[in-house]
């Protein structure tokens, strides 16, 4: 899931329509350090899943959820069929560190057909190049719609560069992932 402007709100509604049986979900929400470590306990109180700040060598995992460090890029390595969190830092990418572009081209590259991407309201145009990325390998692809959006940016973006398989408002999206990880089964 990547996020910005309005996504705090809108990674809260989705994580608390989703039970925690699923796979595991990373996350990049641009907001500063010290934010985004409040940010995952704040999910983790509020969800059913087990939300924490991601460290590198953290194990992607059903009802785990990594938020990406406000100062880092996150990315995903698969290793021996697991995903293994790396963050790391580097420059601005997109404007921002951390970019969703970085987390999204990762798991296309590591992850490929068994991943969903999900954009979120945002402003700029973080992610869609790696959401693309991610629907050329194979991956289902989320974008929020433009009436539900906070700033209807980054998954504009993204819907018009072609990397959205389906645009949904908000309250649509939880649902849709159950769907997809259905149909995977």
């Amino acid at each position: 899931i990547g996020a910005s402007t309005g996504g705090i709100e809108a990674i809260t509604k989705i994580l608390g329509s989703l039970p925690s049986s699923i796979p595991g979900i990373v996350i990049v929400q641009h907001m500063p350090p010290v934010f985004s470590r409040m940010f995952a306990e704040r999910l983790n109180s509020l969800t059913n899943f087990n939300v924490k700040e991601a460290e590198t060598g953290d194990y992607v995992g059903q009802g785990k959820v990594f938020i990406a460090p406000g100062d880092k890029h996150m990315r995903i390595k698969n290793i021996s069929g697991r995903y293994k969190v790396e963050c790391f830092e580097g420059e601005k990418v997109n404007g921002h560190c951390p970019s969703v572009d970085v987390l999204f081209e990762s798991v296309a590259k590591e992850a490929g057909k068994n991943a969903i991407g999900v954009i979120l309201t945002g402003m700029g145009y973080d992610g869609a190049k790696g959401l693309l990325a991610m629907k050329r390998r194979g991956a289902q692809t989320i974008g929020q719609d433009e009436n539900s959006s906070i700033v209807y940016g980054m998954p504009k973006v993204a819907y018009n560069v072609g990397a959205v398989s389906k645009q949904l408002p908000l309250d649509k999206i939880a649902s849709c992932i159950l769907d997809v990880l259905g149909n995977k089964k």
